[in-house]
């Protein structure tokens, strides 16, 4: 009888741990989450021209990691292709988040002085695009895109299962970096190290 009580609850607290704003520090491992393609040690080996590995901006190899598309939350379209032969940080956030809020200022600061050097880009999910679109004018962080990604998919795509949570990738695409980072500190040494 003991037993029924406490698989409810412990099945209840194991989702709300998932679901929470993240609160523990990230980790520099790669290849945590299975096939992911955010994973990829090295660049995806396709025939030019195809979405897989062929030619991104300025026709450098184009990633694994970064074949994907999506819609920005001001209803544009975007293709990852255009991140390829730069470093890159996914910024993984939600709207009602304060975590995430208290992530804004760094993650806009780090955007701006790493323009031309460096990609930043934010990945808004659980919640609906108005109130994305809300959170990118409340915190000032228009400067650089946000893809609206309410169904989940690109955070499914790197294996992200919890918001206020940043990926780096390298220039080749390779997962260099997956955490949280508090108020976003840290973010521009991590991004000064792949941009030196």
């Amino acid at each position: 009888m003991r037993a029924r009580t406490l698989l409810p609850a412990a099945l209840a607290a194991a989702l709300l741990a998932l679901t929470g704003c993240g609160s523990s520090e990230g980790s520099a491992s790669v290849g945590d989450a299975g096939d992911s393609p955010s994973k990829a040690s090295s660049p995806a080996k396709s025939p030019g021209g195809s979405d897989e590995g062929g030619g991104g901006a300025e026709g450098r190899k184009v990633p694994e990691a970064l074949t994907f598309t999506a819609t920005t939350v001001d209803g544009n379209p975007f293709d990852a292709k255009t991140l390829a032969g730069k470093p890159t940080v996914l910024w993984f956030w939600a709207p009602w988040c304060p975590t995430c809020k208290g992530q804004a200022a760094e993650t806009a600061k780090v955007a701006a002085d790493y323009q031309g050097k460096a990609n930043v880009v934010g990945v808004a999910g659980l919640d609906k695009n108005a109130a994305m679109r809300a959170f990118v004018s409340d915190t000032g962080t228009g400067s650089f895109s946000h893809l609206s990604d309410e169904t989940g998919r690109v955070w499914k795509r790197f294996g992200i299962t919890q918001q206020s949570y940043y990926v780096l990738l390298d220039r080749t695409g390779k997962t260099v970096y997956e955490g949280v980072l508090p108020g976003g500190k840290g973010l521009a040494d991590k991004v000064a190290a792949l941009t030196g």
